[in-house]
C-alpha cells in the first residue's frame, strides 16, 4: 500500500478522525474515544499492510455484527490508493462515449463519502442525533412511505425505523376454550345468576350466560438475518417489537446458519435496547441461509412453542435459502400442520414480476398459505389488514 488517505494533506491522524466522521455518517456508533482508539492501533499495527490496518480499525469501530460489511466497505473507498482513485475519478466522468455507470455502493456508504455542505461558509457542525422535523411536507412523508428499506440512506433509514415503531398490527383474535360472563352464550353463569336472584326475593328473573373468551392468535416469527436481508431485518424486528408489546404469546427467532432464540430480547420494553440484547445474541448474522436446519432445530427443541393449531406463523426472508430442498420441504410440511396459518413476508415483492424460481423459494412458496411484501412503510401498514383478510378465509 502506497499511500493511506488523502495524499494532499498526508497527516494520517486526521485522515483517521474524518473516517470515523464518516463511519458516523454511515450510522455506526463512533464517538472521539473509539476515533483515539483507532489511532492507537494504526500507531501498533503500522500502515505497511492495508489488510491488518483494515483488521486493527474494525475491531475498536464496530460493535455490531450487521455493521461489519459498511465499514469494510467505506474502508476500501476511503483509504484508496490516490493513483487507483484517479484511475476511477477518470472513468466516472462523463464522456462522449457514453455515460458512467451507476454506483454500486450501498446508499450509506455514498452518502457517508458524499462532500459535505457548509452552512454559510463556517465548518459543518458535528452529527447529532437525529431527530425528527414535524413540520415535514407531505410529499417527504409520501415518498419515505412507499421508498424501499434498502434503498434509503443512513439518515433516512433511522427515520423510517422511528416510523414504522408506531405502525399498529392488530392481530386476529379467535375464542377460547376459557369463558366469561357475557350477555349471550350456551352456558348459564349460575352464580351471577342466584346473587342477581337474592335481590328479586329469589326469582330468577334475569339468566345471566357465560361466553367464550377471544384473545389474539399465538404468534411465532421466524426472521432472516442473512447478508441479504441486512437492512429489512433489523427494521422489522423493531416494527414487530413495538407493534406486539402488548401481545402476549409471542415467539421470536433468528435463523442464519442455525436457530437463534430471541424471545428472551423481545421482552425488553425499550425497542433500542430489545436491538442490542438481538444483535449481541445473533452470531451469524449477515452469512447464508439455511431455512431447513433451523426448523429442524425448532422442531426438535421449541416444539412446545407451537400452541396446538392456532399459532399464526409468520416467516420473513427473501427465500435464497442454501440447503437442502428436500430438508425443508419435510420441515415446512412439519410446520404447516402444527399451525393456523404460515405467511410468507418476502421483501422481494418489491420487483415487479417477481417469482419464487430459486430452490428454497419455490418450496417456500408452495408450503405457505400467502405471500406478503414488507419492503416499505405502506405494506408494513397494509400488513393487519392483509392477516384478517387471510385468516377469514
Amino acid at each position: 500500500m502506497s499511500t493511506l488517505g488523502d495524499a494532499r494533506s498526508g497527516k494520517f491522524a486526521d485522515n483517521i478522525a474524518g473516517f470515523g466522521r464518516a463511519l458516523r455518517r454511515a450510522g455506526l456508533r463512533v464517538d472521539s474515544a473509539r476515533i483515539a482508539l483507532a489511532q492507537q492501533a494504526a500507531q501498533l499495527v503500522g500502515v505497511g499492510d492495508k489488510s491488518d490496518l483494515g483488521a486493527a480499525m474494525e475491531t475498536v469501530l464496530v460493535s455490531r455484527e450487521q455493521e461489519r460489511t459498511v465499514f469494510r466497505e467505506l474502508f476500501d473507498a476511503y483509504f484508496r490508493d490516490p493513483e487507483l482513485a484517479h484511475k476511477l475519478l477518470a472513468q466516472m466522468l462523463p464522456t462522449t462515449q457514453g455515460r458512467a455507470e451507476p454506483s454500486k455502493r450501498r446508499p450509506r456508504v455514498s452518502e457517508a463519502l458524499a462532500p459535505q455542505k457548509r452552512f454559510g461558509g463556517a465548518p459543518r457542525p458535528p452529527d447529532r442525533e437525529v431527530e425528527f422535523d414535524a413540520a415535514m411536507t407531505a410529499s417527504e412523508l409520501a415518498r419515505l412511505k412507499h421508498a424501499d428499506f434498502n434503498a434509503l440512506s443512513a439518515t433516512e433509514f433511522h427515520l423510517v425505523e422511528r416510523l414504522a415503531r408506531d405502525i399498529a398490527l392488530p392481530v386476529p383474535e379467535m375464542a377460547v376454550r376459557r369463558m366469561r360472563p357475557g350477555m349471550r352464550g350456551p352456558q348459564l353463569h349460575w352464580s351471577r345468576t342466584l346473587r342477581h336472584a337474592a335481590h328479586t326475593g329469589g326469582e330468577l328473573l334475569v339468566l345471566r350466560r357465560m361466553q367464550r373468551r377471544r384473545e389474539p392468535l399465538p404468534l411465532l416469527v421466524l426472521v432472516d438475518v442473512s447478508g441479504s436481508m441486512e437492512r429489512y431485518a433489523r427494521l422489522l424486528l423493531a416494527f414487530l417489537h413495538a407493534a406486539t408489546r402488548a401481545h402476549r404469546r409471542r415467539d421470536v427467532f433468528a435463523f442464519g446458519t442455525h436457530l437463534t432464540d430471541l424471545t428472551p430480547a423481545f421482552r425488553i420494553a425499550d425497542s433500542d435496547a430489545m436491538l442490542l440484547a438481538a444483535s449481541a445474541a445473533i452470531d451469524d448474522f449477515a452469512g447464508g441461509t439455511r431455512l431447513g436446519e433451523s426448523l429442524a432445530t425448532l422442531r426438535q427443541k421449541h416444539a412446545r412453542r407451537l400452541v396446538g393449531r392456532r399459532t399464526l406463523v409468520l416467516v420473513i426472508s427473501d427465500g435464497l435459502d442454501t440447503g437442502e430442498p428436500e430438508d425443508l420441504a419435510r420441515e415446512l410440511d412439519w410446520l404447516t400442520h402444527r399451525c393456523r396459518r404460515l405467511l410468507w413476508l418476502n421483501p422481494l415483492l418489491r420487483f415487479e414480476g417477481y417469482a419464487p424460481l430459486a430452490r428454497g423459494a419455490a418450496v417456500l412458496h408452495r408450503h405457505a398459505h400467502a405471500m406478503l411484501a414488507v419492503h416499505n412503510l405502506a405494506r408494513l401498514q397494509d400488513l393487519a389488514g392483509s392477516l384478517s383478510d387471510l385468516l377469514a378465509t
